[in-house]
């Protein structure tokens, strides 16, 4: 079964969720506001991507943060505690599938990868 990351009030996470039932693929949702994320899934998911895949730098959260902060974000060790205490930030969705994970919404890529 896929386990999808993300946020349910975001847009890229529904469009995520509707594909999924629409092409009647299950999945368990793992709601980042709810139940935030562990330093060792985000190590996890960096074996598989570069950690600067998951650092949504695009979106608000990102942008709210300070100069400093933003700044000290330099490598996984420093991306993943800004991460924890900010999970909007993370690219979303996170979708975890047998052959590894995908990163925010792809037709293409999901129905090549979860079809």
């Amino acid at each position: 079964m896929l386990h999808v990351y993300g946020i349910k009030n975001c847009n890229t996470v529904k469009k995520a969720l509707t594909w999924l039932e629409d092409n009647n693929i299950p999945f368990q949702f793992h709601d980042f506001k709810k139940e935030g994320v562990s330093g060792d899934k985000l190590k996890e998911w960096e074996t598989l991507v570069d950690w600067q895949a998951l650092v949504n730098k695009k979106g608000t959260t990102w942008k709210k943060l300070s100069a400093e902060t933003q700044e000290q974000v330099i490598d996984s060790d420093s991306a993943n505690k800004v991460l924890q205490e900010n999970t909007s930030m993370i690219k979303r969705p996170v979708i975890e599938y047998n052959k590894g994970i995908l990163l925010g919404f792809n037709e293409a890529e999901y129905v090549r990868n979860l079809k």
